[in-house]
């Protein structure tokens, strides 16, 4: 019978250790240019109601105007589904 000593285990590879630490430094990276990268920000757009040469829009359900005392909505059917704002009538020029 021959007698053989077990085999030591094999060394672990930091390859697991090293892939967290790139993980790592790639968030921490990718926070830092979003946070220092100046910032685009688009004009914000108007609704409708907004939009002073609109002087008339709706929602599907109900028509506001612009007056001179400020706006006037009717108001909206029982069962009705607002929609998106459109303007239905402009200032001239």
């Amino acid at each position: 019978m021959s007698t053989t000593s077990p085999l030591p285990p094999a060394p672990r590879s930091s390859s697991g250790a090293l892939a967290a630490w790139g993980i790592a430094v790639l968030v921490i990276a990718t926070v830092l240019i979003g946070a220092l990268a100046p910032a685009r920000h688009p004009a914000p757009l108007r609704s409708a109601a907004e939009d002073p040469a609109c002087l008339e829009w709706s929602d599907g359900c109900k028509v506001c105007q612009r007056l001179a005392d400020g706006p006037a909505c009717s108001l909206p059917g029982f069962a009705c589904q607002p929609g998106a704002l459109q303007c239905l009538r402009r200032r001239e020029g």
